[in-house]
């Protein structure tokens, strides 16, 4: 039987060989991996194990405009993620350490500028944004029953 490494401990391993990412970055990949997993399953009314890494980079992207709406740039920037590839890098040291798995068809240059940073993570808070409410944040204005609540729009 292989003995799954303890994810903490692989992450000290991780970051003395590849110091550009914070503890806390896969963390966080880890976490939006669960969250994609889970959230995935429900849309599709489907178990499947395998996310792709671009399942992963979407879901990822919902679970960190929940976790940190507006500052996202700034808790990722802190964190050394600047680009989809350094989730990526991030995802193929998990690989590396025993903690993620992959396919053969799993590659790292699946997460080469998949979106933008700025359009993923700024340009919804701009002013005139819509953003798409999640079930925790309450009723997107053009829910019936959001729409009562919300402020008129100038024409």
């Amino acid at each position: 039987m292989i003995e799954t490494p303890c994810f903490a401990d692989a992450v000290e391993e991780i970051i003395l060989r590849d110091p550009r990412y914070d503890r806390e970055a896969y963390a966080f990949v880890r976490d939006a991996l669960d969250h994609t997993v889970k959230h995935r399953g429900k849309a599709r009314g489907e178990v499947r194990e395998h996310v792709t890494g671009q399942e992963l980079l979407i879901g990822l992207r919902q679970y960190a405009l929940q976790q940190f709406g507006p500052m996202v740039p700034t808790v990722l920037e802190h964190w050394g993620i600047r680009a989809t590839y350094d989730i990526g890098c991030i995802v193929f040291n998990l690989i590396g350490a025993g903690i993620f798995g992959k396919t053969d068809r799993d590659s790292l240059e699946d997460f080469r500028d998949v979106f933008d940073f700025r359009e993923a993570f700024v340009d919804p808070f701009q002013p005139g944004a819509r953003l798409a409410a999640s079930p925790s944040r309450g009723a997107c204005a053009s829910d019936p029953a959001g729409a009562a609540t919300a402020a008129p729009q100038p024409a």
